[in-house]
């Protein structure tokens, strides 16, 4: 069939019932009635002579030929949507919409201040919102263009998913103001004796400080596991446990406990922090905007 043929609306209404899994919610995503995307759906199914969503329960449940689709028609419809957004160019004074952010919540501290100081200066009807995607799920959500940038550690994206590396984080230890084995200087004796915080949002395994002792046959002693940076930092202001962490985050975290923030006594890989973006925003003016405000912000460290 010629595409002349082929309403393209009924692709918009194709991604957003695989999106919500729901007539009900792709009807009030789209803002048309329940019957309206039930007759869309009922063409589509013609068209594609394939059921495309069966009723399991309360939700739509994908065919194999709709998963199939998925990512062309996401691509196809992200694309149409940055053609028509550019014919206009993006000015930021003017502009009133929202971006939304992926990003782990160790980066919000350290990002988000100073983005917003520019953003609030250059775009006064601009919203950002800083969100978690797991990262099995970050390719589809860059195509679909329900974010619009990650900022993450190295990962291995295929090549449609853009990439420039933004920050090289050294690694720190946070030790407390009055710490009895420490006084403004760590040695390696002293750091392996002591008892250590990991924060880490899984629930087990090593930091990767361990696989670097590890690598040099040595091993610390892990009193507590927990899964923010700042909860850690708190606990070291009251207690002799030492916590090891990137240093940027680490100066904003203990700005209220006075703690000290030395240098790791073993040689440790940087901290690589990378901003993602797809391949069919390369070239949009907003998202290009964008990531000149996340780079700069990245560039400020206060």
């Amino acid at each position: 069939m010629h595409i002349s043929k082929v309403d393209l609306n009924l692709f918009t209404v194709f991604e957003a019932i695989y999106a919500e899994g729901s007539v009900t919610r792709a009807s009030q995503k789209l803002y048309l009635t329940q019957p309206a995307i039930s007759h869309a759906l009922a063409r589509l199914r013609l068209i594609f002579d394939d059921p495309l969503f069966v009723r399991q329960g309360h939700a739509m449940v994908s065919t194999p030929l709709a998963r199939s689709i998925i990512e062309p028609v996401r691509l196809a419809l992200r694309g149409l949507e940055v053609t028509l957004a550019d014919a206009g160019k993006f000015d930021p004074v003017l502009a009133n919409k929202q971006f939304n952010l992926a990003l782990r919540d160790v980066l919000e501290s350290t990002v988000l201040p100073p983005l917003l100081k520019s953003i609030t200066q250059q775009a006064p009807q601009i919203n950002v919102a800083a969100i978690q995607v797991e990262r099995r799920e970050l390719v589809s959500e860059l195509a679909a263009g329900t974010i619009d940038l990650a900022i993450d550690m190295l990962l291995p994206l295929p090549n449609q998913i853009r990439r420039q590396q933004i920050v090289q984080d050294t690694t720190v230890v946070v030790v407390r103001k009055d710490h009895p084995a420490v006084n403004g200087k760590l040695d390696l004796d002293t750091y392996l004796k002591a008892e250590h915080i990991l924060a880490s949002s899984r629930r087990k395994g090593m930091g990767l400080e361990d696989f670097e002792l590890s690598r040099l046959g040595l091993q610390r002693r892990i009193r507590l596991r927990c899964q923010h940076y700042f909860a850690a930092c708190r606990v070291v202001s009251q207690t002799d446990l030492l916590l090891t962490m990137p240093e940027r985050y680490a100066h904003i975290a203990n700005e209220q406990f006075n703690n000290q923030v030395l240098p790791l006594p073993i040689p440790m890989p940087s901290w690589d922090v990378y901003l993602y973006w797809h391949q069919n925003v390369e070239n949009d003016s907003a998202n290009r905007w964008l990531r000149e405000q996340v780079t700069q912000a990245f560039l400020n460290k206060n």
